[in-house]
């Protein structure tokens, strides 16, 4: 492998991805994914599954409900992803932020930017990359341990997540047209870096020690 296309080819041809889910973020463009980004820091994602049946128990789930909830009772909701004390902080503390600053949750992900969420208090690169790409539906790749672990496995090490961002993004970018006719369709940057993403991380689950 010699670039980022070459590896998304590798990985297309394994049929990791149901069709049906198109980013593969389930529930993809709503402010669950938000929550889910934030929940699933440092946990596996089983718990986060229930700690989201929690809020929506709870109507938690919305942008306007989430800024006036109980801490209290977000906080015990929460405990399953762990860190609950600091979590259930963080996720008002973001609500209110984006009430003050965005008014609403559509005008958020259309005008958000990497700088204003990396501001935010516990969130770091793949976490606003996250929210970026699968809620906000913005042009961002996002990388992970999952993708540090698969490159190396092809002789690639890197510094920084932003180098590995970079080396994937440029593959990408310099072979568009040969994506175009891998897909057979004109497919969105948007919906090949969730794919992308979401390929590499059902391969490495699938295919923990290969």
């Amino acid at each position: 492998m010699s670039n980022s296309y070459e590896l998304l080819v590798y990985l297309k041809n394994q049929n990791l991805i149901e069709d049906h889910l198109e980013f593969w973020w389930p529930n993809s463009n709503s402010f669950e994914i938000l929550i889910a980004a934030i929940l699933t820091q440092n946990t596996k994602w089983i718990n986060v599954e229930k700690s989201l049946e929690n809020l929506r128990e709870l109507n938690f789930l919305s942008l306007e409900n989430l800024a006036s909830c109980d801490l209290s009772i977000l906080t015990q909701a929460i405990t399953p992803s762990g860190f609950k004390n600091q979590k259930s902080k963080r996720l008002i503390q973001l609500a209110k932020n984006i009430i003050e600053e965005f008014q609403t949750f559509n005008n958020f992900c259309q005008k958000v930017n990497r700088t204003w969420l990396l501001n935010q208090k516990g969130i770091g690169p793949e976490t606003a990359d996250a929210i970026l790409c699968y809620a906000c539906r913005q042009e961002f790749m996002v990388v992970d341990k999952y993708t540090a672990k698969l490159l190396s496995r092809f002789g690639y090490e890197f510094d920084s997540y932003y180098d590995i961002q970079s080396f994937i993004v440029y593959g990408i970018n310099e072979n568009y047209d040969k994506i175009i006719a891998l897909y057979g369709y004109e497919i969105s940057l948007n919906k090949l870096y969730s794919r992308f993403h979401g390929k590499i991380v059902e391969f490495m689950k699938r295919n923990p020690k290969v």
